[in-house]
């Protein structure tokens, strides 16, 4: 216990900056102005404008909030929800340290990812079941933790005990039971582990949880589902409200979780788990499984076929190696056409050698402000140009001449439209008026005046439509459960939708409404059929593997078509959990009625000092603990701390604060340190430092197309005041003086895929000048870069690496040294500093091993090197002091996870100095262990 004191400082640290990767800070443009509501279980906080969604929120959580407490406890705390409009990205949170949430309020056009519900209803349901989570989940030890240490204490006792896919699988529950969707209920979200079943792969608990670079592992949400819904379906409504409850509380210290399941469900957590999958692996026991391959690892994705002609198929290849790319295919022969931009998705539409697809561009400064801009390429000669300009397509399509584009447009307003573009420059020729207030995806042309999507209803209701160009009117054909991926030949729209436990490819007649079922030999062992094209002679779709999703093809004539029109396409299964439809929870979303709550100003100077965790920094000889605070709004972070250094007794006060809010970062800080001391003529000199700080910085991120650059430049006034304590006044006088501290950061690399190490061509550049403007003459400056390049093998990086740092001489002023001096040495602040570096970075095993839940591996890596500094000075006498300092070695990192939750990458160096350490050490060989900045 006296170790796990010990430990449990830096895993507070660790947790909180896990927490934080989260969160943008100051991402919103100061033009945005907010208004709130307020219930007792939320206060929404969303931009002028955004009243109705704010309203809607606040009401499905007050409303929906008291039936379902029983299942998980009923302690309640209000939680401030900030809704983003500015974004193209379909996600949410709930956090603590601070505890807020934040919603994106942009919708998947891919029905099959979430469902059909209207998105702010859907983010509602699923994430204040992450408050109530945390509300419930603050007692014993964990409550402990937060008296101690605020909310970053609670967080890492939670994350300690309790799984993250606890966490992520009761909220799709949750979705699933107050709602006639959710995941739990959709096909689509199963795909991965029946793709592991089909495949025999049985991969432990803890790769499960981790992942592997090497093979495909479905994330926490469906294993957390299908656990949580076992469990509730086996043992009851109170079996996790008990299992979790003990676990928060600590109830056993060790493996807090895994303890309950003996005394609430009288079966170990070994049994349970193989219990809950092999449930879940019979409900889809009547699909063909394809052949066993246990050996063969992820090879890539095939998305999103399109026929250049009967014999030629194009599409989107995505792989753990190589960067996201067009693909021609002419029999078994690939063929590359273009690195594809970042974006989103990997939705792309052809048309007589053309190609759309829409890429994902950050706003430079604020960054929850994002685009979605189009692309058009071509085939032939791999010439891509813009269409589009800070815009917000999704989903884009050719016209049958390919003259005009069609695409979703969701502006911040929530508001979705339909517009029509010229497809040679991009220019807005048409917004489709939406009348009915829906959400389009993928729209296709039909005909010049009519165009058909897949459309969500506000209720949630799903259809395959027409749509007049001119009106907006729309014309329902047929009711689907869910759809998507809908392709028009001529009258007939072929698209993919659940049937029983799969998604299965239909065909429907647009002209007498006609449904039909297809199939093929090809398509008995598919898990899902998605994505379908036509040629003349040609089917092709794809379906989900362990090893990718692939492209299959089929001559129409072998397709059998069923028809199913008196049957439909099918509804959603619960999949024989019975609990979903027990209790008064069940559909109670549909129960929710609007309320007549109060839109208010919220004043962005709200709780400005929003200090919510106490952070402990060990890091000897300096021992640290600061109050850490940050606003709801994420515009303002602050930090008072205290500090004990050991080597020289004394202690330092400081208070420190950054605000986001406008086109620069505003930072400033004092501080004052009491007991410095220094060594004088035998004896120990003491004083006392002041120190204050202002500056300003601006963060900037730019794309262009496949690669990524980050900028950031600033200024800090910086002053320093010494004063001497009585006894050596008369000794030394006291001093104070004025220094700048400018420095510019840049970084320019391409996309990385998942097993690069580095990308396989970046550069990096930094540079530093500090300078005294009063009280003192000193200035020093150092700029450092490197340059990334590709190995001898795809996964390899030559990494070369240089730096220079100069000060002028005699400089009264110490400036702190970031020198990155060769490895092995003992480095010192000198006058002149020049370094050069090579590195070759490679993998060497993929080991996805663990240890008792508690140490994982997921890729071990070694790095070669050489290091060259050269340093000029002088000695007292004045006579100049030249040194080389040359090393080689080797690094061994490991890429690890904790605990299955937080990553960290850990590593241990072997240096052999070929010159003299003249600052220190002995011997020529050096080991060193290597650990992440963020963890001490």
């Amino acid at each position: 216990m006296r170790n796990i004191a010990k430990l449990l400082p830096t895993l507070l640290l660790l947790f909180v900056i896990h927490i934080s990767r989260a969160q943008e800070f100051g991402g919103n443009p100061p033009s945005i102005k907010w208004n709130q509501v307020n219930s007792p279980e939320v206060k929404v906080i969303f931009p002028i404008g955004m009243d109705s969604a704010g309203k809607r929120v606040a009401a499905i959580i007050y409303q929906m909030s008291r039936p379902i407490l029983p299942t998980i406890g009923y302690k309640q705390k209000q939680i401030s929800v900030v809704l983003q409009n500015q974004n193209t990205i379909s996600n949410a949170y709930v956090g603590l340290a601070p505890f807020r949430s934040e919603f994106y309020l942009t919708p998947e056009q891919n029905s099959f990812e979430i469902g059909s519900l209207n998105w702010v209803d859907q983010l509602a349901i699923h994430e204040y079941r992450h408050v109530q989570q945390y509300n419930n989940f603050n007692v014993g030890a964990s409550r402990a933790l937060r008296i101690l240490f605020g909310e970053a204490g609670q967080a890492i006792g939670n994350e300690l005990a309790i799984p993250n896919w606890f966490f992520e699988g009761d909220a799709v529950y949750n979705e699933t039971h107050v709602s006639l969707q959710g995941r739990g209920r959709i096909p689509y979200f199963f795909n991965g582990y029946r793709a592991l079943w089909a495949a025999g792969k049985d991969y432990s608990y803890m790769k499960l949880r981790n992942g592997s670079y090497v093979d495909y592992v479905p994330d926490h949400y469906p294993l957390g589902y299908m656990l949580v819904a076992y469990g509730r379906e086996k043992y009851g409504n109170d079996f996790w409200k008990n299992v979790t409850h003990d676990a928060a509380a600590f109830k056993a210290p060790f493996y807090p979780f895994q303890n309950g399941f003996k005394r609430y469900a009288g079966v170990d957590f070994n049994q349970f788990r193989t219990g809950a999958l092999q449930s879940f692996k019979q409900k889809f026991s009547d699909m063909p499984d394809a052949r066993p391959n246990k050996k063969q690892h992820f090879i890539a994705d095939q998305e999103y076929p399109a026929y250049v002609n009967d014999e030629t198929l194009i599409y989107m290849k995505s792989s753990y190696k190589h960067r996201d790319k067009f693909v021609m295919r002419k029999g078994s022969v690939e063929k590359d056409i273009r690195i594809r931009d970042i974006s989103l998705d990997n939705y792309f539409a052809y048309h007589n050698g053309k190609i759309v697809y829409a890429a994902y561009v950050p706003d430079p400064r604020w960054g929850y402000r994002t685009y979605s801009d189009l692309r058009l390429l071509d085939i032939n000669s791999g010439e891509q140009k813009k269409l589009t300009h800070h815009t917000k397509y999704f989903s884009p399509d050719f016209s049958s001449d390919g003259q005009r584009i069609v695409a979703v447009q969701t502006a911040p307003s929530g508001k979705t439209e339909i517009h029509i573009l010229n497809a040679a420059d991009g220019k807005l020729l048409t917004v489709v008026p939406n009348p009915q207030d829906v959400f389009y995806t993928y729209p296709k042309f039909y005909g010049d005046d009519q165009l058909v999507s897949a459309v969500r209803s506000k209720d949630g209701a799903m259809h395959m439509a027409t749509i007049d160009i001119k009106t907006g009117k729309i014309n329902n054909l047929l009711s689907t459960a869910l759809s998507a991926f809908p392709v028009v030949k001529h009258d007939t729209i072929y698209f993919s939708a659940p049937l029983g436990n799969n998604d299965r490819l239909f065909a429907l007649n647009a002209k007498n409404r006609k449904l039909y079922l297809l199939n093929t030999n090809e398509m008995k062992g598919d898990i899902g059929n998605y994505q379908p094209t036509v040629s003349n002679n040609k089917l092709a779709w794809t379906s989900f593997t362990a090893y990718g999703y692939q492209v299959h093809e089929a001559d129409k004539k072998a397709i059998t078509w069923t028809d199913i029109t008196t049957n439909g396409a099918g509804s959603l299964s619960d999949f024989g959990i019975h609990s979903l439809e027990k209790d008064s929870a069940a559909n109670v979303l549909a129960k929710v009625q609007d309320e007549p709550l109060a839109v208010t100003k919220y004043s962005k100077a709200h709780h400005l000092f929003n200090f919510h965790s106490l952070i402990p920094d060990f890091n000897d000889p300096n021992y640290t603990i600061s109050l850490e605070g940050e606003n709801v709004l994420n515009t303002f972070q602050s930090s008072l701390l205290f500090n004990y250094n050991r080597d020289e007794g004394y202690k330092k006060f400081g208070f420190g604060g950054v605000y986001g809010g406008l086109y620069p970062y505003l930072t400033g800080s004092v501080n004052y340190t009491v007991d410095r001391k220094g060594y004088y003529k035998g004896n120990d000199v003491y004083w006392n430092e002041t120190e204050l700080r202002v500056g300003a910085l601006v963060p900037l991120l730019f794309t262009n197309g496949t690669q990524i650059t980050r900028l950031s430049f600033g200024t800090d006034v910086i002053y320093n005041s010494t004063s001497f304590q009585a006894a050596y006044r008369n000794t030394f006088a006291d001093r104070s003086y004025t220094y700048l501290n400018s420095s510019i950061a840049i970084s320019n690399h391409i996309s990385q895929p998942k097993q690069n190490i580095y990308p396989r061509f970046g550069q990096s550049l930094s540079l530093n000048y500090k300078y005294a403007i009063h009280g003192a003459d000193a200035n020093q400056f150092l700029v450092s870069g490197a340059l990334y390049l590709p190995g001898l093998l795809t996964n390899h990086n030559l990494v070369i690496t240089g730096a220079f740092q100069q000060k002028n001489r005699n400089s009264v002023i110490s400036f702190s040294n970031n020198f990155p001096f060769a490895r092995g040495y003992t480095a010192e602040n000198l006058y002149q500093l020049e370094k050069v570096g090579v590195n070759y970075h490679f993998p060497i095993a993929y080991p996805d091993a663990g240890i008792a839940n508690a140490f994982y591996i997921s890729r071990l890596r070694g790095n070669l090197f050489y290091d060259y500094t050269h340093a000029n000075d002088f000695f007292t006498n004045g006579n100049p002091f030249k040194a080389n300092f040359r090393s080689v070695g080797g690094e061994v990192y490991f890429d690890t996870s904790w605990f299955n939750q937080v990553p960290i990458t850990l590593g241990i160096r072997y240096s052999h100095l070929l010159d003299d350490d003249v600052f220190g050490g002995y011997g020529r060989n050096r080991i060193e262990l290597i650990v992440p900045l963020t963890l001490f």
